[in-house]
């Protein structure tokens, strides 16, 4: 895992404890859809269909979205079981995060 990958995980531990995420797939789902969620972060071992939903409500909804991590790590990181997805609901954080993966793909944060 590179260290920018150690470091958005880090970052998801500090946002955890600022009760700036929300996580599990009924919560990230929630987040996307009201308008809260700055940033989804879904697991490398999402299974396909997870994967899918959650790209096409990123797209819609113009939500930034990445494949990072393994469940356990995502979950070891919240402090919870594992997590096949999770959304950072803070601006700040969301952006720290997606300057440490550098990814750009449609993402809102390009032009600022």
């Amino acid at each position: 895992m590179s260290d920018n990958n150690k470091k958005v995980l880090n970052l998801i531990g500090l946002a955890t404890r600022a009760g700036k995420t929300a996580s599990g797939e009924f919560s990230t789902e929630k987040a996307v859809k009201s308008g809260k969620a700055y940033l989804v972060i879904v697991s490398e071992e999402a299974s396909d269909n997870t994967r899918k939903k959650f790209t096409n409500m990123c797209t819609y909804y113009q939500v930034p979205i990445c494949f990072l991590g393994k469940k356990d790590e995502l979950g070891h990181h919240m402090g919870k079981e594992m997590r096949a997805s999770l959304a950072i609901l803070d601006e700040g954080f969301a952006k720290a995060m997606v300057k440490q993966m550098n990814i750009n793909g449609g993402s809102k944060y390009e032009s600022q």
